[in-house]
C-alpha cells in the first residue's frame, strides 16, 4: 500500500522556508517560477519516462474515461506547459510542488513528496547550461542549510560515442543506447547479443527477422488481428508501438553475433567508477588502449569536475561512473545526483540531467537542447536534521 506523508504545522513551516531559500537562488539566476497542473495525461509519462517510472505512476480515469495520472515528476509537466503557452526559448523556469510515485522498493518512504527544481530550455551552449544547472543545484541545497553531501556524475553521451565508434550492427546501436541506464536488463541484452543463440521462444522472431520489413509487419499485423488487439492496449501502448517493438526484437534475433572484442570493451568501460578525477583518468586509459577517441565528452566531463571544484567539492566528494544513467528514459547526455545521509542512511537528495529530445517529442517544432534538476524537499530536510543532531551531540 502506498504511504503518504503527514505534514504538521511545524514541518510545513520548515519545508516552506527551505523551499523559499532554494527558490531565491533560482530567481537570482533568472529562473521564473511556474506551476504546472498536478493532473496530467497518462500516456505522456507512460511513453516517455521509461519502465521504472511507468510501474510507479498513479493512473486514474476522469468521468469521460480519459486516462490521467498524478504527475510522477515535474520535468515533463513544465515542458508541456512551456510549449502550450508558446514560451520563447531560451527559457529558464523554476517550480516547487508535490509529485507522486509509488516507492515499490522502499514502502516506508512516502509516495507523495515535494520537488523544487529548474528547467533550462533552449540554451544552445550545452556546456554552459550544464555548468549553470549543476552549480545552481549545489547552491540551492547549500542555501537550504545542508552542506554535507556528495555528487555522482555520468554522461550517456560517453556510452553513445563508444557504441558509435565500435563495429556494431546498426539495428543494435539504438537498442544498446536506449537501455544503457537499466543495468540488469542491459547486462542480459549484451549477453544475448554476444551469444547469438536464440531461445526456443524467439524462433518465430528469427523467422520474421529474416523476412523483408513489409512481410514481417504484415505477419505481425495478422497476429494482432488474430489476438483481437485494439488500437490502444493496456499500459498506454498502442498497437503500432507493439508491432514496432516486435520488429525490433525480430531484427535483433536474426542478426549476426556481436563481436566479442566489442563486448569485452563495453564491459570494461562500464566497470570504470570511483573518485571523479581518478575514474576519468582510468577511462581515458581504457579508451586510449582500445584506440577509441572520445575526447569531446571526456573533456566536457573534466570541465564539470572543474566547476564542482570551484564550488569547494573536491576529492572524495565527486564520484564518476561510466555506467551511471539515472532512471528516466528521456535523458540523453550529462546526468548527476546529489547524495547525503538521513537517520536511515544514504539518500539521494537531488538529481538531474540533459534531455535534448524530449521537447520535440512533446510537440516542439525542432530539437531543443534542455537540462534540469529536481531537489527532494523532505529528503533535504531529513538530512539537515541529522546534521544538526550530530552538531548538537558534539557541542
Amino acid at each position: 500500500m502506498a504511504a503518504f506523508p503527514q505534514y504538521d504545522t511545524a514541518l510545513l513551516t520548515s519545508l516552506d522556508a527551505q523551499a523559499a531559500d532554494m527558490l531565491r537562488v533560482f530567481a537570482g539566476a533568472g529562473y521564473a517560477r511556474v506551476e504546472p497542473p498536478v493532473l496530467q495525461p497518462a500516456d505522456v509519462f507512460l511513453d516517455r519516462s521509461g519502465e521504472e517510472i511507468r510501474r510507479r505512476t498513479f493512473v486514474l480515469n476522469d468521468p469521460t474515461g480519459a486516462e490521467l495520472c498524478l504527475r510522477p515528476e515535474l520535468t515533463i509537466p513544465v515542458c508541456r506547459m512551456a510549449l502550450a503557452s508558446n514560451t520563447r526559448f531560451p527559457a529558464r523556469l523554476a517550480y516547487h510542488g508535490p509529485a507522486f510515485r509509488l516507492q515499490a522498493t522502499e514502502p516506508d518512504r512516502p509516495s507523495q513528496f515535494l520537488q523544487t527544481g529548474i528547467e533550462c530550455l533552449g540554451v544552445a551552449n550545452r556546456e554552459a547550461a550544464d555548468k549553470e544547472v549543476l552549480t545552481l543545484a549545489v547552491e540551492a541545497v547549500r542555501a537550504s542549510g545542508l552542506n554535507d553531501f556528495s555528487v555522482q556524475i555520468g554522461d550517456l553521451a560517453l556510452f553513445a560515442g563508444l557504441v558509435d565508434a565500435l563495429d556494431i550492427p546498426p539495428q543494435w546501436r539504438g537498442r544498446l543506447k536506449r537501455h544503457f541506464w537499466r543495468p540488469g536488463y542491459f547486462k542480459q541484452l549484451l549477453e544475448r547479443l554476444s551469444s547469438g543463440a536464440a531461445p526456443a521462444a524467439q524462433k518465430y522472431l528469427v523467422h520474421l527477422g529474416n523476412a523483408t520489413p513489409a512481410e514481417a509487419r504484415a505477419a505481425l499485423d495478422g497476429m494482432m488481428d488474430y489476438l483481437g488487439a485494439s488500437e490502444t492496449t493496456l499500459g498506454g501502448r498502442t498497437r503500432e508501438e507493439i508491432v514496432d517493438r516486435l520488429l525490433e526484437q525480430a531484427a535483433e534475433a536474426a542478426a549476426v553475433r556481436l563481436d566479442k572484442k566489442a563486448v569485452a570493451l563495453i564491459e570494461r568501460v562500464l566497470t570504470v567508477s570511483g573518485d571523479g578525477r581518478d575514474a576519468l583518468t582510468s577511462l581515458r586509459k581504457v579508451l586510449r588502449d582500445a584506440r577509441v577517441k572520445l575526447d569531446a565528452p571526456l573533456d566536457a566531463m573534466e570541465a564539470r569536475m572543474d566547476a564542482l571544484a570551484e564550488l569547494g567539492l573536491g576529492k572524495g566528494r565527486i564520484a564518476f561512473a561510466a555506467n551511471f544513467g539515472r532512471n528516466m528514459e528521456y535523458y540523453t547526455g550529462f546526468v548527476f545526483e546529489l547524495w547525503s545521509r538521513d537517520a536511515e542512511g544514504k539518500v539521494q537528495i537531488a538529481g538531474g540531467g540533459r534531455y535534448d529530445t524530449l521537447l520535440q517529442s512533446l510537440g516542439a517544432k525542432q530539437a531543443t537542447p534542455a537540462i534540469g534538476c529536481a531537489i527532494r524537499g523532505e529528503r533535504v530536510h531529513a538530512a539537515r536534521n541529522r546534521t544538526n543532531r550530530k552538531a548538537e551531540s558534539r557541542s
